[in-house]
């Protein structure tokens, strides 16, 4: 409150007490409706047709008796609705009505108590707040997720709002932080500002020449978070719509759905895409500039013949397009929605993620990458893009150590992630990193937590067929790296089991310029010379490890 309405309200107040003087005792029976026609608009004072009124607005949040203690009410009032509109706007709307009334009632009571009354104003302040925060507490239990955004294995925890405890849900690991999402960002980050800035110029004397005379910058785009539109894209044409489909164990799945007019784009791009003609599909993209299919055909060409700036254009263009069909209570980022892969109508969101994704990678924005990775892990439970693949190179790359490891243990899944070939590797790899934060800030690693020489032995005891394709591809060059290979625990580079052998091309086509780092490269040396006497000491362990992959990994399955 400022001081001059501060001011105002306590001359206002002193008027009033001298009137309640003045007044006889039958006009208190008219309180009541004086009291209404001041809630309902009626706040101005007569100023010549008779005396000002007797009730004044501001004493629903201040006391007539102690000015001082009728502002300390105020701001509690105001502090109490501004944390409830951040956490619920619809707690907001439904307890607005119950925070005026039950202040109003308990002015009402006080004034027919008199002076000597046994209510004081502290009472008449935390009654009505204490009823706020009990149904507060209600409503955060029972309602859905879909306001606070939090799936439904969230975990939940109490959060002090004044002096009462209200119950409040904890991010999921797959949350996404939307200010890490600009790649833009992140190379300003990375190169600084006068480098971007020289970079962006350049750029934009180029797409004004794909303007071809139009008038540049004649609309304005929508803000979207995914990508930063270009102000030569044209304006987004409305051809797509998201609806609601339900409500299950805590998420909101959606469905894309297309429009008439999108629909005949969509018969002719499938008409060009049978005779495979590009020319018809960028003639398609001339009437229809936001057909995804064909967004995502030119971009893979695009990319195909080395255009990757048109070819990452083409890509972010069909992400805005997506966006802006997104419905209201579609909260992705928060990871609580649902697009299931098996709509046909959802599917492009998910190739022009992960497009999105290998596209920032390749400009070394790897944490913005990671953001999208999580994003695409969180649409659909069942993976199926592979980016539980990813996100283990994209943490390391990115630097996310302490992240890379809460996520393996938080995160859901039908097998141990560790037991997957990238996870036991990337895994050993942040807790060596770990350990070298804690040693250089002379803090002592947790006992309890397995060493990084631990984790790499048992991922090279899981998973030994690595080693021989890491040497080949790095490649590691030493006299010593020839010895370890030749030894016959790492001598085969198959496992027999068709699944487990792809995940391990994988890893090692996306991961083994990682091992090119020398402290990376020692401590998978020391390792390996663990793991050779280990065999020579004991070989029945050979057998156990490959036990645990084939009950892990069964060959009838190949995904």
């Amino acid at each position: 409150m400022s001081a001059r309405l501060l001011k105002r309200v306590l001359k206002e107040q002193q008027q009033q007490q001298q009137r309640l003087q003045q007044l006889p005792r039958e006009e208190e029976e008219d309180e009541d409706e004086e009291e209404e026609e001041q809630l309902n608009g009626n706040r101005s004072e007569s100023s010549g047709s008779g005396p000002p009124s007797s009730i004044n607005p501001f004493h629903l949040l201040c006391d007539e008796d102690d000015p001082e203690q009728g502002d300390d009410s105020e701001v509690v009032d105001e502090t109490l609705t501004l944390n409830i509109t951040k956490q619920e706007p619809s707690l907001m709307e439904s307890n607005v009505d119950m925070l005026v009334t039950s202040s109003h009632k308990s002015k009402k009571k006080k004034k027919k108590r008199g002076k000597g009354g046994s209510l004081s104003s502290a009472d008449n302040v935390e009654k009505p707040l204490d009823m706020i925060l009990e149904t507060l507490s209600l409503e955060v239990e029972g309602k859905s997720s879909s306001h606070a955004g939090v799936p439904g294995k969230a975990k939940a925890t109490n959060v002090k709002i004044g002096d009462k405890l209200v119950k409040q849900y904890v991010p999921s690991i797959l949350r996404v932080d939307p200010k890490y999402l600009n790649a833009e960002n992140e190379l300003r980050r990375i190169f600084g500002s006068k480098v971007v800035k020289s970079f962006e110029k350049n750029s934009q004397a180029g797409s004004s020449r794909q303007i071809r005379g139009g008038r540049y910058g004649s609309h304005s785009h929508r803000k979207t978070v995914l990508v930063t539109p270009s102000d030569h894209w044209p304006r987004w044409d409305s051809s797509l719509s998201m609806e609601f489909l339900e409500t299950k164990d805590g998420y909101h799945y959606f469905r894309y759905v297309h429009l008439p007019s999108y629909d005949q784009a969509q018969k002719a791009f499938e008409a060009a895409q049978a005779i495979h003609d590009l020319n018809s599909i960028a003639n398609i993209l001339l009437h229809h500039p936001y057909h995804l299919d064909s967004l995502i055909t030119m971009a893979e060409y695009l990319k195909f013949v080395g255009e990757h700036q048109m070819s990452a254009d083409a890509t972010a263009k069909s992400l805005y397009a997506l966006e802006c069909a997104w419905h209201p209570m579609f909260t992705p980022l928060q990871g609580n929605c649902q697009l299931k892969f098996s709509h046909e109508t959802n599917k492009p969101l998910f190739t022009s993620l992960f497009t999105h994704m290998r596209n920032m990678d390749r400009r070394g924005c790897h944490r913005s990458a990671l953001e999208v990775c999580k994003l695409l892990l969180s649409l659909d439970s069942d993976d199926p893009m592979g980016a539980i693949f990813c996100i283990d190179y994209l943490s390391l790359r990115a630097e996310e150590y302490a992240w890379l490891e809460q996520f393996s243990e938080d995160y859901k899944s039908d097998n141990s992630l560790w037991l997957y070939p990238n996870f036991s590797y990337s895994l050993a790899i942040s807790r060596f990193y770990l350990e070298q934060q804690d040693f250089s800030r002379d803090n002592h690693a947790d006992s309890s937590n397995a060493t990084s020489n631990d984790l790499m032995k048992q991922a090279l005891m899981l998973h030994p067929s690595i080693l021989k394709k890491l040497v080949a591809k790095a490649p590691l060059k030493d006299r010593v790296w020839i010895d370890i290979v030749k030894h016959s625990f790492f001598r085969s580079d198959q496992t027999g089991i068709p699944s487990l052998d792809h995940l391990i091309n994988i890893y090692v086509e996306r991961n083994y310029i990682i091992w090119r780092l020398p402290e990376l490269q020692k401590l998978l040396k020391d390792a390996a010379k663990l793991v050779i006497e280990t065999m020579e000491t004991n070989e029945s362990d050979a057998n156990d490890w490959a036990c645990v992959r084939k009950e892990a990994f069964p060959s009838e399955k190949n995904e």
